[in-house]
C-alpha cells in the first residue's frame, strides 16, 4: 500500500556557493605567487616584449577556499524522508497512525492495525478514511478515531457470530460473490465483485422487524462486516491511492412489496440509524447502490435529489422501477459475464440468493 509523499519534500542540501570570477576557472589562487605584482600595476604603461614574462593582475591578501562540491539531491535517505516528513511534518498516513495507536482498540473492519509503512491492509484502511475527506488529515483522523471508538463500544466483529431472530430476519439479506468463468471464489479484488442484498419485501412485519433499533443495526452492521470478510482487505498486497480503489461492494436494495407511502415511524427511524453508522464507519466502501422496485412516484423524487447531492455520490446511486433489468447495468464490469451470474429474478441466469449468498446466523 502506498503513502502519500509530501508536496512540500526537500530533496536534499542546496549545492554551496561556487566563485564565477573570470579567469580563475574556480581555481583558487594564491596569494604571494607574483610579489611585484602590486608595483608593475602603478607603472606607466610601457611597450612590453612578447618574449618576456607578463605580470598578473593583483589579487587578493587572503586565499579563497575551494568551492564545496554539490551535494547529491537524490540520495535514497533524503527521497525516503520525503516520503514520511515535510519540515519535519509525518505523512498524512503516518498521521493517522500515530494517532490510532494509541487508542486502546486495534481493529477495524476485522484488520489488526499496524504501521501502514510495512502493513498493506492498514495503509487501505487509512487511505479510504483519507478519501473520504478529500485529504483533509485532520477530518480523516476525527472520523478515524470515532470509529475506533464505535468498534470498541459495538464489537462488530462478535455481530458474525450472534444468533438473530429468524422471524424477524431470514431472508432479509445476503452477500454474494461472483468470479470469473466457474472459478471459485478468489482474494484478488481484480478478478471479483461482492455484492450486498437487503430484501425488505421479505419483512413480514416493519414494526417487528424495525421495532428493536439495536437489534436491527446490529443485523445491518454484521451483514456488511459478512460483506468485508469476503473483500479480504487483511489479505490485500496492492495499495491503494485516491483513484485506484478496488476494495468495494455493490449493494442492493429490493423494496418489492413494500409501500413507501405506508412506512411506518419504526422503519424509518431504523433507515435513518443505518445511513448513519454505516456513513460513519464504513467510508469508501461503496462502489454502486442499486434501489430495485422503486415506485414511479419514488422515481419522480429519486430524480429531485440528484440537484441536491455530489456528482460524486450521484454517480453511485441508481433508481430503478423493476428489478428484472438489473443484470443490464453490469455490461461491462471486473468480472466478464456478471449479469449473467445474478438470479433469475434480477436478470440473469445464476442461482437464487438463498442457495449462494451468505447471511447473518438467525435461529
Amino acid at each position: 500500500m502506498s503513502t502519500q509523499p509530501s508536496d512540500n519534500a526537500e530533496p536534499g542540501a542546496a549545492p554551496a556557493a561556487v566563485s564565477t570570477d573570470a579567469g580563475n576557472e574556480n581555481t583558487p589562487t594564491v596569494a604571494g605567487s607574483e610579489p611585484d605584482a602590486a608595483k608593475h600595476a602603478q607603472e606607466e604603461p610601457k611597450v612590453v616584449n612578447p618574449t618576456e614574462p607578463q605580470p598578473t593582475a593583483p589579487v587578493d591578501s587572503e586565499p579563497k577556499p575551494a568551492a564545496a562540491p554539490a551535494q547529491d539531491t537524490d540520495s535514497p535517505a533524503d527521497v525516503k524522508d520525503s516520503v514520511s516528513t515535510t519540515a519535519g511534518e509525518l505523512s498524512p498516513l503516518a498521521q493517522l497512525w500515530k494517532a490510532a495507536e494509541g487508542h486502546p482498540h486495534f481493529e477495524i473492519w476485522g484488520v489488526p492495525l499496524s504501521d501502514p509503512e510495512r502493513h498493506i491492509p492498514t495503509q487501505i484502511i487509512f487511505q479510504k478514511f483519507l478519501n473520504a475527506n478529500d485529504g483533509q488529515v485532520e477530518k480523516a483522523k476525527d472520523q478515524l478515531l470515532k470509529t475506533l471508538d464505535w468498534r470498541q463500544k459495538t464489537q462488530p466483529q462478535q455481530l458474525l457470530r450472534k444468533m438473530f431472530s429468524k422471524a424477524k430476519f431470514d431472508g432479509l439479506g445476503y452477500v454474494t460473490t461472483y468470479t470469473a468463468g466457474d472459478a471459485p471464489a478468489v482474494d484478488e479484488p481484480e478478478q471479483k465483485e461482492v455484492f450486498t442484498w437487503n430484501l425488505y419485501g421479505s419483512v413480514k412485519s416493519l414494526d417487528e422487524t424495525f421495532g428493536n433499533l439495536q437489534e436491527f443495526v446490529e443485523w445491518r452492521v454484521a451483514l456488511m462486516e459478512l460483506g468485508l470478510m469476503e473483500i479480504n482487505i487483511g489479505g490485500a498486497i496492492k495499495p491503494i491511492t485516491a483513484d485506484y480503489d478496488p476494495y468495494k461492494m455493490t449493494q442492493v436494495h429490493d423494496y418489492k412489496g413494500i409501500s413507501f407511502l405506508r412506512q411506518t415511524d419504526v422503519a424509518k427511524a431504523a433507515s435513518k440509524e443505518c445511513i448513519k453508522v454505516l456513513g460513519d464507519n464504513y467510508p469508501e466502501l461503496l462502489k454502486e447502490k442499486f434501489f430495485l422496485n422503486i415506485p414511479a412516484i419514488m422515481g419522480f423524487f429519486y430524480g429531485l435529489m440528484k440537484m441536491f447531492v455530489s456528482k460524486k455520490t450521484l454517480t453511485k446511486f441508481h433508481p430503478m422501477s423493476s428489478g428484472t433489468n438489473l443484470a443490464k447495468e453490469f455490461v461491462n464490469t471486473k468480472v466478464d459475464g456478471l449479469g449473467d451470474k445474478l438470479p433469475a429474478e434480477y436478470g440473469g441466469k445464476g442461482a437464487d440468493l438463498k442457495t449462494l449468498g451468505k447471511a447473518p446466523i438467525v435461529q
